[in-house]
Protein backbone atom coordinates (compact mmCIF):
# COMPACT_ATOMS: atom_id res chain seq x y z
CA UNK A 1 0.00 0.00 0.00
CA UNK A 2 1.22 4.00 -1.06
CA UNK A 3 2.15 5.79 1.93
CA UNK A 4 1.99 9.65 1.59
CA UNK A 5 5.24 11.56 2.96
CA UNK A 6 4.56 15.29 3.25
CA UNK A 7 7.66 17.23 2.71
CA UNK A 8 7.58 20.82 4.89
CA UNK A 9 10.01 23.78 3.75
CA UNK A 10 12.45 22.64 0.98
CA UNK A 11 13.65 24.20 -1.58
CA UNK A 12 12.97 23.05 -5.23
CA UNK A 13 16.35 21.04 -6.01
CA UNK A 14 16.41 19.53 -2.02
CA UNK A 15 12.98 18.69 -2.33
CA UNK A 16 13.69 16.52 -5.60
CA UNK A 17 16.30 15.02 -4.00
CA UNK A 18 14.42 14.31 -0.74
CA UNK A 19 11.68 13.02 -2.97
CA UNK A 20 14.05 10.97 -5.13
CA UNK A 21 15.52 8.90 -1.58
CA UNK A 22 11.80 8.39 -0.32
CA UNK A 23 10.58 7.11 -3.73
CA UNK A 24 13.49 4.81 -4.60
CA UNK A 25 13.26 2.89 -1.10
CA UNK A 26 9.89 2.67 -0.86
CA UNK A 27 6.40 2.46 -2.04
CA UNK A 28 5.54 6.37 -1.17
CA UNK A 29 4.01 9.70 -2.65
CA UNK A 30 5.89 12.85 -1.55
CA UNK A 31 3.87 16.20 -1.51
CA UNK A 32 5.56 19.27 -0.69
CA UNK A 33 4.45 22.63 1.55
CA UNK A 34 6.07 25.72 2.75
CA UNK A 35 4.70 27.16 5.73
CA UNK A 36 2.67 26.68 8.54
CA UNK A 37 -0.82 27.72 7.17
CA UNK A 38 -0.74 25.12 3.86
CA UNK A 39 0.96 22.18 5.87
CA UNK A 40 -2.10 22.39 8.57
CA UNK A 41 -4.68 21.97 5.17
CA UNK A 42 -2.55 19.21 3.46
CA UNK A 43 -2.26 17.26 6.70
CA UNK A 44 -5.92 17.77 7.07
CA UNK A 45 -6.79 16.39 3.60
CA UNK A 46 -4.98 13.06 3.44
CA UNK A 47 -3.47 10.61 5.29
CA UNK A 48 0.40 11.10 5.79
CA UNK A 49 2.78 8.35 7.33
CA UNK A 50 5.50 11.23 7.70
CA UNK A 51 6.09 14.74 8.12
CA UNK A 52 9.77 16.03 7.22
CA UNK A 53 10.20 19.26 8.28
CA UNK A 54 13.85 21.69 6.86
CA UNK A 55 15.00 22.75 9.61
CA UNK A 56 15.04 26.28 7.87
CA UNK A 57 11.80 27.14 6.18
CA UNK A 58 12.67 27.94 2.23
CA UNK A 59 10.43 30.52 1.53
CA UNK A 60 11.11 33.01 4.84
CA UNK A 61 13.85 30.90 6.65
CA UNK A 62 12.11 30.56 10.25
CA UNK A 63 12.69 28.17 12.30
CA UNK A 64 11.23 24.43 11.08
CA UNK A 65 10.77 23.70 14.71
CA UNK A 66 7.94 25.82 14.92
CA UNK A 67 5.88 23.42 12.30
CA UNK A 68 6.61 20.29 14.44
CA UNK A 69 5.27 22.00 17.73
CA UNK A 70 2.38 23.25 16.05
CA UNK A 71 1.63 19.80 14.39
CA UNK A 72 2.18 17.69 18.10
CA UNK A 73 0.04 20.45 19.66
CA UNK A 74 -3.02 19.51 17.24
CA UNK A 75 -5.28 16.98 18.73
CA UNK A 76 -5.88 15.54 14.88
CA UNK A 77 -2.45 15.43 14.06
CA UNK A 78 -0.22 15.20 16.93
CA UNK A 79 -0.05 10.82 15.97
CA UNK A 80 1.57 11.82 12.75
CA UNK A 81 5.36 11.22 12.65
CA UNK A 82 7.48 14.21 12.14
CA UNK A 83 11.20 13.95 11.62
CA UNK A 84 13.25 17.74 10.96
CA UNK A 85 15.61 17.36 8.27
CA UNK A 86 18.94 19.29 9.67
CA UNK A 87 22.31 17.79 9.79
CA UNK A 88 22.98 19.29 12.98
CA UNK A 89 22.77 17.17 16.34
CA UNK A 90 21.49 19.79 18.62
CA UNK A 91 18.85 20.96 16.18
CA UNK A 92 17.69 17.10 16.16
CA UNK A 93 17.68 16.69 20.09
CA UNK A 94 15.41 20.04 19.95
CA UNK A 95 12.98 18.65 17.88
CA UNK A 96 12.90 15.29 19.15
CA UNK A 97 11.74 17.57 22.23
CA UNK A 98 8.89 18.65 21.52
CA UNK A 99 7.58 15.28 19.53
CA UNK A 100 9.86 15.11 17.05
CA UNK A 101 11.17 11.32 15.61
CA UNK A 102 15.04 11.31 15.15
CA UNK A 103 15.18 12.66 11.74
CA UNK A 104 17.99 13.26 9.10
CA UNK A 105 20.26 15.51 7.13
CA UNK A 106 20.43 16.20 3.82
CA UNK A 107 23.73 14.92 3.91
CA UNK A 108 22.55 11.26 5.54
CA UNK A 109 20.38 10.11 2.85
CA UNK A 110 21.75 6.73 2.44
CA UNK A 111 21.06 3.12 3.11
CA UNK A 112 21.20 3.53 7.39
CA UNK A 113 18.69 6.30 6.61
CA UNK A 114 16.19 4.00 4.53
CA UNK A 115 16.82 1.33 7.51
CA UNK A 116 15.25 3.78 10.04
CA UNK A 117 12.62 4.89 8.34
CA UNK A 118 11.58 1.21 7.02
CA UNK A 119 9.12 1.38 10.41
CA UNK A 120 7.29 3.83 9.52
CA UNK A 121 7.20 4.01 5.78
CA UNK A 122 7.25 0.11 4.87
Amino acid sequence: MTKHVLDVGNCGPDFASIKSFFTSNFDCEVAQTHGLEDTLIELRKGDFALVTVNRKLDRDYSDGIEIIKAIKADAQLSNVPVMLVTNFAEHQEAAKAVGAEQGFGKLELNNETAKRLAPILE
